[in-house]
């Protein structure tokens, strides 16, 4: 029976693999798969802030939006106004099929964007 050895990561390969996780499409066990390594070792790198890349931090801490759901707004209801709103008082997205998204006070842009790729995905 061959006796397996241990595989000792460099800080930076640690590092270069934490970073490939963050790929769209790509999960961590794939990864891990790749260099033959445990994905549950992987997961305890993107844990710790040595190895976790930039984008890992954020989609570690999930912000909450408020969400308002208007079944139907008629067009009677629309006020417009000459003066354009600010980003963090009032955004109103229109998704397909008629429903709106409205999102008032401050907001974390990435975040919002995740939000609506997911609702038009």
């Amino acid at each position: 029976m061959a006796r397996r050895t241990k595989r000792l990561w460099t800080d930076e390969e640690k590092r270069s693999i934490c970073l490939q996780t963050t790929a769209p499409g790509v999960s961590v066990a794939q990864v891990a798969r790749r260099y033959a390594a445990n994905a549950n070792m992987v997961f305890k790198w993107l844990r710790d802030p040595r190895y976790a890349p930039e984008t890992t931090a954020v989609a570690a801490s999930p912000a909450f939006l408020p969400v308002e759901i208007i079944d139907h707004v008629r067009k009677d209801d629309l006020v417009v106004t000459s003066e354009p709103t600010r980003p963090q008082e009032l955004i109103e997205v229109e998704l397909a099929g008629g429903h709106r998204l409205r999102i008032t006070g401050s907001y974390d842009p990435d975040a919002l964007a995740r939000l609506i790729r997911g609702l038009t995905a």
